[in-house]
Order: structure tokens, then C-alpha cells, then sequence
């Protein structure tokens, strides 16, 4: 469990109010959007480093194949799909921990649990496609929270967050994906 500790930075609900979108407009203001962007460069034996921002990149990128000879290794680094998994659960838990704050709710203990089954055949994006979805069928998320205060609260700050987190809006929301070539 990850304890969280008096040296956290401090957000307070001012700063956070300055944040929140306007419920009166549907879409968000031009001023309020930021591209966010992820460089991925493929490297050796199906493996890639992702560059974001002025941040390390990561990710193996040079690791070679596991001792049996396969590809991917369970060892070596996660799959883009529990890369996506991570990131809903690095969303929410930054979206509790803000909004605990901003109503004076200290916490202890915060994990964040994300699964989901999927076909392994898809991690491989090869050969026919056949009928049916791809991915994730479901997400489950599993919130353990330690605080001294009353579960419907806890349960108020954990829908507030889901409801704002765009990592879940994301996943539950029609998102258009545009792909473009350069060859």
C-alpha cells in the first residue's frame, strides 16, 4: 500500500476551483484545451520507448527476446493494454486525492485496482479479424481507501472523480481516432 505522507504537495480547493470546467458549456472553451502528446519510436524484437514531454523516455526498448524465445515478455515490461489500465488508475487516484483535499478529507491509504480480460490474440494485431470486439469487454476498478470519515463520503469524492476523470471518459465515451501515414 502506498502511505500517503505530510510531504505531498499541497492543493488547496481554491486552486482546484480554478480548474473545474463550466457546466454550462457543453464543450470546453478553446483556451482551456492542451494537446497532449506521446512520441513512441519502435526499437528491437517488437519493444518501444515513449517519449513524452522533456520526461525520461520509458519503456525496455532494448530488451532482447526472453530466454524461451518469445517476443514479449511478462518480465520485460507491460502490454499497451495494461498501460492503459495504469493510466485509468493513475487518473482516478490523482482525481480523489485532489478532491479529498479540496473538502478536507485526509487520507491515509489510497490504492487503485484496474483489470479487465481480454482475448490475447488481439495483443498481437495480426491475421483475420474476426467478428466480435477487441479489447477489454469490461474494467473493473477496485478503490481502497483509509480515512476517517464516513463511507458516503468517500463514496461522493470517488464519483466526483470518475465523473471528471478524462482517462474514464476516454474509455467510456465514442472517441474519434484519426490516424494519418508519413511514409
Amino acid at each position: 500500500m502506498t502511505e500517503l505522507t505530510d510531504h505531498e504537495p499541497r492543493v488547496d480547493a481554491v486552486s482546484l476551483d480554478a480548474t473545474m470546467p463550466d457546466a454550462s458549456h457543453p464543450l470546453p472553451a478553446p483556451e482551456n484545451l492542451r494537446r497532449l502528446a506521446c512520441r513512441t519510436v519502435a526499437t528491437t524484437r517488437l519493444r518501444q520507448r515513449h517519449h513524452v514531454r522533456h520526461l525520461e523516455p520509458f519503456g525496455s526498448g532494448t530488451a532482447e527476446a526472453a530466454e524461451d524465445g518469445t517476443l514479449l515478455s511478462e518480465d520485460e515490461e507491460p502490454h499497451p493494454s495494461e498501460m492503459l489500465l495504469a493510466a485509468l488508475g493513475a487518473c482516478l487516484t490523482v482525481g480523489i486525492q485532489a478532491n479529498a483535499v479540496a473538502r478536507g478529507i485526509p487520507l491515509r491509504k489510497l490504492e487503485v485496482h484496474t483489470g479487465g480480460d481480454i482475448d490475447a490474440s488481439a495483443l498481437w494485431a495480426t491475421g483475420p479479424r474476426r467478428p466480435g470486439p477487441l479489447g477489454f469487454q469490461s474494467i473493473t476498478v477496485d478503490i481502497l481507501i483509509d480515512a476517517d470519515v464516513p463511507r458516503d463520503a468517500l463514496k461522493s469524492v470517488v464519483d466526483y472523480a470518475v465523473l471528471w476523470s478524462p482517462v474514464a471518459n476516454t474509455l467510456h465515451d465514442p472517441v474519434n481516432i484519426v490516424v494519418g501515414l508519413r511514409a
